[in-house]
């Protein structure tokens, strides 16, 4: 299947068949950043953006979620580079902090940048 437009104009963010041709980059660089666009992923890199560091206690109050739910979901942006974890004790108790990285920083700038090019091509119909 090969990528159409939306009605934004924005091209669709659906996988392409399985084929050697690769997006073009002005398609790619439009591209809605999937990693950062899921719901608590997307309140992590936020959370991050507005504090140089939060512990995992901290992020799972704020966020209001589950132990498990906020780990899985922090993996995933810690594996992508967007998120950096630190492991610590302080005392006996384990302290887990993360922090948002350069490339976590990038991603969710493209990410507003698309979601308010998104927004602008909507107002103006």
């Amino acid at each position: 299947m090969a990528r159409g437009r939306s009605m934004t104009g924005v091209p669709d963010a659906r996988p392409r068949a399985e084929t050697a041709e690769a997006p073009a980059p002005r398609e790619k660089a439009l591209a809605l950043d999937r990693l950062i666009h899921e719901r608590l992923r997307l309140g992590i890199v936020s959370a991050l953006a507005v504090n140089e560091r939060l512990t995992f206690v901290e992020l799972r109050a704020l966020l209001k979620t589950t132990d498990g739910n906020l780990s899985v979901h922090a993996r995933k942006l810690e594996n992508a580079g967007y998120v950096a974890c630190s492991k610590a004790f302080d005392g006996r108790l384990p302290r887990t902090e993360y922090r948002l990285t350069a490339a976590g920083r990038r991603a969710l700038d493209r990410y507003l940048g698309h979601m308010e090019a998104i927004i602008r091509a909507m107002r103006r119909r």
